[in-house]
């Protein structure tokens, strides 16, 4: 069972390779490039312009989100997204592999994953090892840059995937379902600041910084590692589960790791940290930063 588990989540370079040579990469078969960077470091849609995995599009997280909200990256309406991967030629009979370009291998592209689970998509993969690991074993890349003809998705959001604040307020104290924080520990512990943003964490929340589960070379660790961490961190993936993390981003690498042992029902808070800290009452905020000053 395991093998087939880690296939669904995860595509190999050398897998997605084949199929790009074989000529699969069509209809049947889209390749997203998720990469998003801060502004002032690195210019993702130039990046792949410039070079990508030959048939991908680049799916744009600026675009694909509700813009209307204060916060970053939050789930677009079924229609919005619907149409956007539609015109990036994605159908629902679509398998999608997507990726990123970041220098840890994997960052964006579980969030472009999780989404496409969201609004009902069963037959999305992440590549492992992502672009830095694609290009490093010799791959082809290439700077054409493909159109893709139009396709229609049917997006119905799943809401068990995801997790409102009234939600994640009620659990405070109800504790129906555990919550894993994927940030590193300082942030988590409210030690440092989190992109100027006061740090800390919901009450009850367990701390898994998501490159925990990253080789250093990028790839997921083995479907054994990934049980022994949520073990020692005393995470029972046989009981409900929410991850977040600052943006709703680095969640999902919870949700995929948890996905590859076998957990397909992890919720993402999607507003995370960010709306939690300026909605929460000073109470739901546990900073050891605050705890000290006091």
């Amino acid at each position: 069972m395991a093998p087939n588990v880690l296939g669904r989540a995860l595509v190999t370079a050398k897998w997605l390779s084949e199929a790009v040579r074989a000529g699969r990469v069509g209809t049947s078969l889209r390749v997203l490039d998720a990469s998003w960077y801060p502004p002032q470091k690195r210019n993702a849609r130039q990046e792949f312009k410039e070079r990508h995995i030959p048939g991908a599009s680049f799916f744009d997280i600026e675009e694909c989100r509700d813009q209307s909200s204060p916060y970053d990256f939050m789930l677009p309406s079924e229609s919005h997204f619907a149409d956007y991967v539609g015109r990036l030629g994605v159908s629902n009979d679509t398998h999608v592999v997507v990726y990123d370009g970041d220098e840890l291998g994997t960052f964006y592209a579980p969030r472009a994953w999780w989404m496409f689970r969201a609004f009902g998509h069963k037959e999305v993969s992440v590549l492992n090892g992502g672009f830095k690991n694609w290009v490093k074993e010799g791959h082809p890349v290439t700077a054409e840059v493909s159109q893709p003809a139009p396709a229609i998705f049917k997006a119905k959001l799943n809401t068990t995937l995801l997790k409102t604040f009234e939600e994640m307020m009620q659990n405070v104290g109800s504790l129906r379902f555990q919550v894993v924080d994927s940030r590193p520990e300082g942030r988590f512990r409210g030690t440092e600041l989190d992109q100027g943003l006061e740090s800390g964490h919901i009450p009850g929340a367990v701390n898994i910084p998501f490159h925990s589960f990253l080789t250093e070379t990028g790839h997921e660790k083995s479907i054994e590692e990934i049980q022994q961490i949520f073990r020692e961190k005393k995470v029972d993936l046989s009981k409900p589960l929410t991850a977040t993390c600052r943006k709703g981003v680095t969640a999902c690498h919870i949700a995929l790791a948890a996905y590859m042992c076998g957990k397909r029902d992890v919720a993402v808070y999607d507003g995370s940290w960010s709306e939690w800290f300026h909605r929460a009452p000073p109470r739901y905020k546990v900073s050891e930063l605050k705890r000290n000053k006091a």
